[in-house]
């Protein structure tokens, strides 16, 4: 059996529980500047993260990270959903 899923997996999960932690779309119980701390001390491990199973060539890192990413972009994915029917709901107001 591979664990190569089981590694992503972790790592979707890992990673879409922390953005989801800390708000995907309004800060939970912080102020937006800690809420952009907290996303932009994500988006800093990530980047270690990236450049260590680069360098070492770790195959459960690199799978781990594959996770994060695809946790990231669903994240994202989120967010950008939200945006999008905000706007419907502007667009539908303003008529």
């Amino acid at each position: 059996m591979s664990y190569d899923w089981i590694y992503a997996l972790v790592g979707f999960l890992v990673m879409l529980g922390l953005l989801g932690g800390i708000g995907i779309n309004k800060p939970r119980g912080m102020s937006v500047k800690m809420w952009c701390v907290g996303y932009l001390a994500v988006a800093l491990v990530f980047d270690v993260l990236v450049v260590l199973g680069l360098v070492g060539q770790y195959a459960p890192l690199n799978n781990l990270l594959l996770g994060l990413s695809a946790g990231a972009s669903t994240g994202l994915a989120i967010h950008v959903m939200h945006h999008i029917s905000e706007e419907d709901e502007h667009a539908s107001i303003m008529g």
